[in-house]
Parts: structure tokens; C-alpha cells; sequence
């Protein structure tokens, strides 16, 4: 039975109340934020394989800079988060799919007018696909939509209409504020350490015991942003993407040594005749990397094992929604009555438009895609069919699960992965994989499960922004033609900001570029399972020991997890987050789970609050972790800009203190995080 909230109150704006809603500045501070926002997602998502929801910070951010303005309403305001958060919700779409192409060499680089066209076209058909769901979840089935909520109360604290001079815009004012003081401490930290040298990113080690028999690798990344990530997701999720880190570091990486030394060895170019006793600290580093790199295959078995049941588990939710969608579309025809101005969707033969309309481009992608294939034609059709199909039914499971568990924890990597799956399996049928088609069909996969990825994720979003446009009083179909205007000013910029990004930083691989900053490769997990996937259908072969083992991994945790959910557990075990766990380095997911015990003992702290107090807390809380994410993640990127100008980072290359200075650091992090939100209620 879906989740559904209580009745809620009226709209902020009454429905037969007019106020300034779409306005030149909120067109163009959507578009900026909307840009701002995907570079920031675009790092951290690469680096750790989660996304956090934009929305309030958007919402922040917009309140403080409207302020400047003579006059803004609650829904201007709800207009340019609406087109902020699409730009985070694209790039998780492309993030996850794109550099696969890259890593396959199927490309050179980010190549510019494919990956816009992608962009664009999955994002707009995402909002499309998303117009006939919104009565169904959000008015009749009441699904919550927790991040859609908590956006609306941000806005809310402004008011309806405000003017500069205004006094009772305090909580707006203070928010902005902190996300502001947040962001910078992200920026200052992050330019210390990969700009400066000042702060080391990493502190790692590596330790042999029993005469080398017990092989140890153990580190912590030290970043402001993942623990303001642990803290967005919350200790559920921040555990279970430890626990992860431990099945693939603490206990992986000796067991597979102590079973297969010969092996990883090999593998790492020393000669399994060398005595134990004549390696050094170097090569057992890399002894100890080996082993790791053949764990993370545990996380690739068990995100496809998570993926597909995402997909079986969510069949008779999706089926359910999309009935009820359709009965209401069928009533309000058949009843004739106009519909209230907050109920004013995007007409849906104009909808249908847009999907007939996208043929032509999704045929003109595909046909690139498979420029040297002699019967292209016809897997480019067959292609743009599977497109629309998958695109309207993983949609809609996206906008689902959104309802249920916020954008933040919605599995749209697992809807991928089958997507990937079964188009790859579809299109092995058709082309075969000899010659040119072994090589082409993983490229024409990649191209679909990137165009699906986009459409899901903003599919997410959109919802999630209607239910706040649904609780302050929005007019739908102006708020879903400002998540277009979202999508597009991503969608521009998103394949500069990820060409930066491999350039300087190397993603899901060392960067090719000489000049790179070493040491700092994001690990873009998602993709680089796309690629294995993809490749290995086609032919290039799977090593299926390890992977199995995360087959057998992620049955135990779903086990598991239907049996929590069957006692009404608050403790959940989603499978996914354990396979991202074991996938990243353990380092990633030490600052995560520190983040969601921060977010865990807050929580614990405010029981006694009453409700207006307790939202401020939650909102302040959320709004300083999101600044430690853009902040770090947006210095990440100019870090990148000054390092391909030519200027060489760090500064301060091999600073003795680097280690120390960069823990106290950490340290004060933590407790600023904590304390922050603490003082909301205090007597």
C-alpha cells in the first residue's frame, strides 16, 4: 500500500488568487541556478555516486537574491527552484550514463552536440511523460514527496508577497545566510586542499601482518561535502553505504589476498616468485589495490541484482499509478468543467505533441550513434520505439518512488542498470556481435540508457517540485514549462563542465591529460558499471567469479529487508546502497556515515520541539549541509578551470602538516555541522 500524508490545509495562494508567478527575473536566476547547480552535482555525483536534491537550497538561494528586488512573491520564488533543481536532476541522468562512452573509447572526449541533444530531448520527454502522473500521485493518492514538503516550508518563511524593506523575513533571511557561510567553508576547505596543498584529501594506509599473510587497507576521505551528503540521506542510507565500504575494504581486500596472492600479483606486475619479505611499502600498496579493484565487482553483482528488483518491485505500484492517472484524465474530460488555475496542467494533447515531436530527434540520435552500421535505419527505429516505451514506464517509476522516498534516495542508477540490461540483450539479438556490431551496439545502448537516465531523474524532480508548487499554490503547467527552461540552461553547459572535469580531475579513470591534478580521479560509479555491462553483453567478456558473489550478496539483502519491512522496521536495507558502498573506496563512505550520525543525533535532539521549530531545525540542518556540498563542489570545479589555465595545483605540493591540519579540520567541520542547527530552539 503506497505511503500517502495526511489531509493537507488549503494552498498558501488560493486558486482564485493571481499573484506575479513567471517574470523576466525569475527566467533568468532559474536559468543561472539551474547551471550553478548541475556543476555542482556533476562533481559530487561523480565523485561518490549520489545526488542530493536541490530544491532548498535553490529555494534559499532564490529568497535571498528576489530580496533584492523591489518586490517577489512566494511563487516567483517557487519558479526559479523549480528551474534550479532541474539542472542537479539532469546531470545525475547524464553523470550516470555519459562517461561510460568515454571510458569505452567510444568517444575522444565530452563531445558537445550529442551530449545536449541527449540532455535536452530525455529531459524534456521526462517532464512530458510526468504531465498526466501529477493528479494521480500528488492529489488523489497524497504520496508525500518528503523533499517537495520541506521546500514548501522553506518558502514559506518569506511570505506571499514581500517587498526589501520588508521585516518578516527573518528565518529567509538567516537561511540564506548560513547557506552562504556553508558554501564557503566547502570552498575554502577544498581550495586548501586540492588548490593550495595546505589540507591532504586522503589519509590513507597500508599495513601487512603475519608475515604479509593479512593484507590491510584502510582510509578516510577528509570532505565537507560527504558529510553534508550522509547528512541529506540520513543514517539509514549513510550505514548502509559503509557497510558496503567494510564488505569491500576491511573484509575483501584480505580475504581475496590471503585466497588469491598469486593472482593479484599477476595482475599487478610482480612476479609471484618474489618473497613477501622483499616488497616495499609501494608495491604492497599496490598489491592491497589490486585486491580492492577485484572486490568492487561484488558492488557491480549486486547493483544488478538491485537494479532489476527495483524494477519487479515497483511493476504493481507503477501499474496502479498509471491507472489511476488515466481515470482521472478520463473524468475531468468527461465532466467539462474548467479546471481551478492550481489544477491547470499542460494540456495533454499539447503533451502528446511533444512525444510525436521527439521521434524525429531520438531517430536522429540513434542514426548517429550507428553512423556505420549498414542496416542503421532500422535499430534506430527500433530504438527510438524502445525509448518512448521505457522512457514513459521508468518515468513513471521515478516519479513513484520519488513520492515515496524523496529524489535524494530514488533508485534511478537501478532503473538504468535494467534499462541497460534489457536493451542490450534486445539489440544482441538484432545486430549480433561480430565485427562492427560488437562495437556499435554497446555505443547505441549507452546513447538509450542515457536519454532514459535524463528522463527519469527530471521525471523525479518534476514531481517532487509540483508537490510544492501543489502546497503553495502554483499554477501546474507554468511550473512544468519552468522545468524546461531548467533542463535546456543545464543542458548546455553540463558537457564543458564534465570535459573540465576529466581534464583536470580524470573521470572513472586516470585523466589522459599529463597535467592533471594527481591523485584526485572521481570515481564515476554508475558509468562504469554501464560500461562493463554493455561491453560484456556484446562479447568483451565478464569476469563473473566475483560479480556472482554480489548476486548471492544482494539476494541475502533483499531477504532481509523484506523481512525488516514486514516488521514494520524503520531500518530499511536497500540493496543499492550497499553495492554503491562496496563499489567507491572505503575513505568515501567514512565521511557519510559520520554526516548521517549528525543528521541521526539532531533528529534524536528535537523530539521534545514543537512543529514550527522543529522545521526550522530541519531546514537550517539541510540547507548547511547542501552549502557544503556546492560550495566544495563548485570550488572543485574552479580548482579544475585554474589547473587547465595553466597554473600548477597544489601550490604547495608535499606540505609536511598537510595530514594533521586537514583531521583538526575535519574536526571542526563536524562540530559546526552539529552545532548549527542545535541553536534553532534553544530556550
Amino acid at each position: 500500500m503506497a505511503r500517502t500524508t495526511d489531509q493537507l490545509p488549503p494552498p498558501v495562494v488560493p486558486a482564485d488568487r493571481s499573484i506575479a508567478e513567471i517574470t523576466v527575473k525569475a527566467l533568468i536566476l532559474g536559468a543561472l541556478l539551474s547551471m550553478i547547480l548541475a556543476a555542482a552535482n556533476a562533481y559530487i555525483g561523480l565523485l561518490v555516486g549520489l545526488t542530493v536534491s536541490a530544491s532548498i537550497p535553490a529555494a534559499a538561494a532564490s529568497m535571498g537574491i528576489l530580496r533584492l528586488f523591489r518586490r517577489s512573491t512566494i511563487l516567483e520564488n517557487n519558479m526559479v527552484q523549480t528551474a534550479a533543481s532541474a539542472g542537479e536532476s539532469l546531470v545525475a541522468g547524464i553523470i550516470f550514463t555519459i562517461p561510460a562512452l568515454v571510458m569505452m573509447k567510444a568517444w575522444s572526449g565530452y563531445e558537445y552536440g550529442p551530449m545536449v541533444a541527449i540532455a535536452i530531448v530525455g529531459g524534456i520527454l521526462g517532464v512530458a511523460f510526468t504531465v498526466p502522473l501529477r493528479r494521480a500521485l500528488i492529489v488523489e493518492a497524497k504520496l508525500a514527496f518528503p523533499e517537495g514538503q520541506a521546500t514548501a516550508e522553506v518558502l514559506k518563511t518569506g511570505g506571499i508577497e514581500r517587498d526589501r524593506d520588508s521585516d518578516a523575513n527573518a528565518d529567509a533571511d538567516t537561511g540564506f545566510r548560513r547557506l552562504l557561510q556553508a558554501a564557503g567553508i566547502g570552498a575554502v576547505f577544498k581550495f586548501a586542499e586540492s588548490g593550495a596543498g595546505l589540507l591532504a584529501g586522503n589519509v590513507a594506509t597500508t599495513q601487512t601482518w603475519l608475515a604479509g599473510k593479512y593484507l590491510f587497507m584502510g582510509n578516510i576521505t577528509i570532505s565537507p561535502a560527504l558529510i553534508g551528503v550522509g547528512y541529506i540521506v540520513g543514517l539509514n542510507i549513510a550505514t548502509l553505504v559503509f557497510i558496503g565500504g567494510v564488505i569491500g575494504t576491511l573484509i575483501g581486500v584480505p580475504l581475496n589476498w590471503a585466497f588469491n596472492h598469486d593472482a593479484i600479483m599477476t595482475a599487478a606486475g610482480i612476479d609471484p616468485a618474489t618473497a613477501w619479505s622483499l616488497l616495499d611499502a609501494n608495491q604492497w600498496g599496490a598489491l592491497a589495490g589490486q585486491s580492492w579493484q577485484d572486490c568492487r565487482r561484488i558492488g557491480v553483482g549486486a547493483m544488478m541484482v538491485g537494479g532489476l528488483w527495483s524494477l519487479i518491485s515497483l511493476a504493481r505500484p507503477l501499474v496502479d499509478g498509471v491507472r489511476s492517472s488515466m481515470q482521472a484524465y478520463r473524468s475531468s474530460r468527461a465532466g467539462g468543467a474548467a479546471a481551478a488555475r492550481t489544477e491547470f496542467d499542460t494540456p495533454i494533447n499539447y503533451v502528446l505533441i511533444v512525444v510525436i515531436v521527439s521521434i524525429v530527434p531520438l531517430f536522429l540520435i540513434f542514426n548517429f550513434a550507428l553512423a556505420e552500421y549498414p542496416e542503421r535505419l532500422m535499430i534506430s527505429a527500433v530504438m527510438t520505439a524502445l525509448m518512448l516505451v521505457f522512457g514513459f514506464i521508468f518515468s513513471s517509476v521515478a516519479g513513484y518512488m520519488a513520492g515515496l522516498v524523496g529524489s535524494s534516495n530514488n533508485p534511478i542508477s537501478g532503473v538504468t542498470i535494467a534499462t541497460v540490461i534489457v536493451s542490450a540483450l534486445i539489440l544482441l539479438q538484432l545486430m549480433g556481435n561480430d565485427g562492427i556490431a560488437a562495437r556499435l551496439g554497446p555505443i547505441a545502448v549507452m546513447y538509450l540508457a542515457g536519454l532514459i537516465c535524463s528522463a527519469a531523474a527530471i521525471a523525479g524532480d518534476n514531481l517532487q517540485d509540483l508537490k510544492c508548487g501543489h502546497v503553495v499554490g502554483a499554477t501546474p503547467w507554468r511550473q512544468q514549462l519552468f522545468q524546461i527552461v531548467g533542463v535546456i540552461a543545464a543542458a548546455v553547459v553540463i558537457p564543458l563542465i564534465l570535459q573540465l572535469l576529466d581534464n583536470q580531475y580524470g573521470i572513472g579513470r586516470p585523466s589522459p591529460n599529463p597535467n592533471a591534478i594527481p591523485n584526485s580521479v572521481l570515481a564515476a560509479p554508475q558509468a562504469g558499471l554501464m560500461q562493463a555491462l554493455a561491453s560484456g553483453i556484446f562479447g568483451a567478456g565478464i569476469k563473473w567469479n566475483f560479480i556472482v558473489m554480489g548476486f548471492a550478496l544482494a539476494i541475502v539483502l533483499i531477504v532481509l529487508d523484506k523481512i525488516q519491512e514486514k516488521r514494520g522496521a524503520s531500518f530499511r536495507l536497500p540493496v543499492l546502497a550497499v553495492a554503491v558502498g562496496i563499489y567507491l573506496p572505503l575513505g568515501l563512505s567514512v565521511p557519510i556515515f559520520i554526516g548521517g550520525v549528525i543528521s541521526w543525533q539532531i533528529k534524536r535532539r528535537s523530539a521534545e520541539l514543537d512543529k514550527m521549530q522543529l522545521t526550522r531545525r530541519e531546514s537550517l540542518g539541510l540547507l548547511v549541509a547542501s552549502g557544503l556540498i556546492t560550495g566544495e563542489a563548485l570550488m572543485g570545479v574552479l580548482v579544475a578551470l585554474l589547473a587547465g589555465a595553466g597554473v600548477a595545483l597544489p601550490l604547495m605540493a608535499g606540505f609536511g602538516f598537510a595530514p594533521m591540519l586537514a583531521l583538526l579540520g575535519f574536526g571542526a567541520v563536524i562540530v559546526y555541522l552539529y552545532r548549527t542547527p542545535l541553536a534553532v530552539g534553544k530556550s
